[in-house]
C-alpha cells in the first residue's frame, strides 16, 4: 500500500490515479481485503493533494467524492479501524472545497 500510494496520491495526483480511484472504492468496501483502512487512507489523500494539471486534479478529486456513498456504509463496518477511516473521509467529503472542484 505504501508504494501504491507514492504513486497514485501522496506525492502527486496522475491521470493513473483517476482511473484507479474506483477500484479503490471497490477494495475498501471488499470485506475479505485485509488493509480496507489504508485504501480509505489513500482515497483520502488523493482527495487532499493537488495535481500538476487542474483538470486531472478535478477529475481524481470528483472520483473519491463519487464514492460518498460507500464512505457513509462503511462508518458501520464491523471493522473499527475501518469505520475510523471511513468517518475521516466522510469528513474530508462533507468539508472538499479546493479551487479545481470549486472555483472562485
Amino acid at each position: 500500500m505504501s508504494d501504491l500510494g507514492l504513486w497514485l496520491g501522496e506525492l502527486a495526483v496522475f491521470d493513473a490515479t483517476v482511473a484507479t480511484v474506483p477500484c479503490l472504492w471497490d477494495l475498501a468496501a471488499t470485506e475479505t481485503v485485509t488493509c480496507r483502512p489504508e485504501v480509505i487512507e489513500l482515497l483520502q489523500t488523493i482527495l487532499e493533494h493537488n495535481a500538476a494539471q487542474i483538470d486531472v486534479q478535478r477529475q481524481a478529486h470528483r472520483a473519491v467524492l463519487d464514492g460518498a456513498s460507500t464512505a457513509n456504509r462503511l462508518t458501520g463496518d464491523a471493522d473499527p479501524a475501518v469505520r475510523r477511516a471511513a468517518s475521516k473521509l466522510t469528513t474530508a467529503i462533507n468539508n472538499h472545497l479546493c479551487d479545481a472542484c470549486h472555483p472562485t
